[in-house]
């Protein structure tokens, strides 16, 4: 029987029914990547890079998956384009965005593709998320927990828990 591997990915979207579309990134890498082992709560967030457009929901997902890293990014990018994702400039609106934070213990840079991200580090929309439901996980190249990242980021952007009216 194949290993599976815990891979941590953020989900992000500022446009349209934000809240439906997580919740459908959600069901769809859980059919075509693995069961989902963790999520944690929505966080409203500043966006990152282009300020001028709506504010972010940003949620953070465990799943055990069997693909291999390469693979993993090629479905997630097949999901966010059957979602309705359009291809636009860096930090632009989207209506889903899926990002692989880690994978395992693996690092990598291949392919167009960095685990850990090279943005976790400096992102609070990101590092808030993740600590919810991996904060005492230690980062494979710093040898810090995720908590530790997070007490340590100068990202001065805001980040909200979301409650819905």
């Amino acid at each position: 029987m194949e290993k599976r591997t815990q891979v941590h990915l953020l989900l992000g979207s500022n446009i349209g029914d934000r809240i439906a579309n997580l919740a459908r990134a959600r069901t769809l890498i859980a059919e075509r990547v693995g069961p989902l082992t963790a999520h944690s709560a929505l966080y409203e967030t500043e966006p990152w890079g282009v300020r001028e457009q709506p504010l972010f929901l940003n949620q953070a997902v465990a799943a055990m998956t069997l693909l291999p890293p390469v693979e993993l990014l090629r479905t997630l990018k097949a999901i966010e384009e059957e979602m309705g994702r359009m291809k636009t400039e860096r930090w632009q609106a989207r209506l889903i965005d899926i990002d692989i934070l880690l994978y395992g213990n693996m690092v990598c840079a291949e392919n167009g593709l960095q685990i850990p991200h090279p943005g976790l580090t400096e992102r609070n929309f990101a590092l808030i998320p993740l600590m919810e439901i991996a904060g005492e996980r230690v980062h494979p190249i710093l040898g810090k927990t995720i908590e530790e990242l997070y007490l340590a980021c100068r990202d001065p952007l805001e980040v909200w828990l979301f409650e819905e009216e």
